[in-house]
């Protein structure tokens, strides 16, 4: 089968599209390899995918609706999983039209290809920061969304509505994944992760926001892909059981639902670091700062729905995860003296 993945020049696309191929699948990618973050470490990430026969890359804007719509047109793809975004929460608050430009006008345009070409199914990123203001724990699909905290926040949830729509009007399958602090080797240098490591192995201070008095419920890239993996063939069916007396705002009467894809875990910051510590094997110079704008306290995923519906099975525990990571970034930034950006 032929399937669409946008974002493969980034972390989570590129991983999903390494394991696509192993499946057999032919994927087409969908980046515009954009300086957000190292275009390095993107092209190192390109360069790997396309030394598959299986595999084949367009580098454009998701803004280029007259080029996405003939990609739609020229491929009939049978499956599109759409990653592409412009990521961060902090950025967001300096950057909005970033946002608006990719991750609204660009997702209008991968569900209009879906539309008028029978897609049979669409899988999107969404996020767990859609829950912005809520304090109750675990985070729940079933829960309100109504008061996220960042311009990225905001369009991911706009993204889920607007994916509602289009699975109530046109009948487009679609499934949003919101995941939840995403890590793993070959991930973003802009996520904490990548932060600690680099100000450790350079000897510099690193920022605790908060004063480290955070959790975040971290989720190993292989175990997020292997929940997108398992939904990929499973495209949602209307509830027949849906109540707009009592509306359930992760399903509908149309082919629409939500999943978390977590961990269901969360992890102190400050025990984040001394993983990370251990497996670099040197102290972290530590900048305890505020909170900051966008950011929340807390993030712990409710996993049971996607457990339930395909079986999903986090199998990586943080400590494996920071192992693998590390191993990774003394290899990729130290060994091969990649720039440590």
């Amino acid at each position: 089968m032929k399937i669409l993945v946008t974002g493969t020049a980034g972390f989570i696309g590129f991983h999903l599209a390494r394991r696509l191929l192993r499946e057999g699948w032919d994927v087409v990618g969908l980046d515009n390899v954009n300086n957000y973050y190292s275009v390095q470490l993107k092209e190192d990430r390109n360069t790997l995918l396309e030394k598959e026969d299986r595999f084949r890359l367009l580098r454009t804007n998701l803004e280029d609706g007259e080029t996405i719509a003939a990609l739609f047109k020229t491929e009939k793809f049978e499956r599109v999983v759409h990653l592409a975004a412009q990521a961060g929460v902090r950025y967001s608050i300096d950057n909005p039209r970033a946002y608006i430009d990719s991750n609204q006008i660009g997702f209008f345009n991968i569900l209009e290809g879906c539309r008028h070409n029978n897609v049979g199914h669409l899988l999107y990123a969404s996020s767990s920061s859609v829950y912005g203001l809520n304090t109750k724990m675990p985070f729940s699909e079933t829960d309100n969304i109504d008061h996220p905290i960042s311009l990225y926040a905001a369009t991911k949830k706009s993204n889920e509505l607007t994916a509602h729509t289009y699975a109530h009007l046109f009948g487009v399958p679609s499934t949003g994944l919101r995941f939840f602090t995403v890590y793993g080797p070959w991930g973003r240098p802009d996520m904490a992760l990548a932060k600690f490591c680099r100000a450790i192995e350079q000897g510099v201070p690193l920022q605790l926001y908060n004063g480290g008095d955070m959790e975040r419920d971290f989720t190993y890239i292989d175990d997020i892909v292997q929940g997108i993996t398992l939904l990929i063939n499973q495209p949602p069916s209307a509830n027949p059981d849906w109540d707009g007396a009592h509306p359930d705002p992760s399903s509908a009467p149309s082919p629409y639902t939500v999943y978390n894809i977590g961990a269901g875990n969360p992890v102190k910051l400050t025990t984040f670091l001394e993983l990370i510590e251990r497996e670099m094997g040197k102290p972290a110079i530590v900048e305890k700062l505020g909170m900051q704008p966008g950011d929340v306290k807390r993030t712990y995923s409710d996993i049971s729905r996607i457990r339930e519906a395909v079986g999903y099975d986090p199998k990586v525990e943080v400590e494996e995860g920071i192992a693998n990571y590390v191993a990774w970034f003394k290899d990729y930034y130290i060994k091969q003296g990649k720039p440590l950006v």
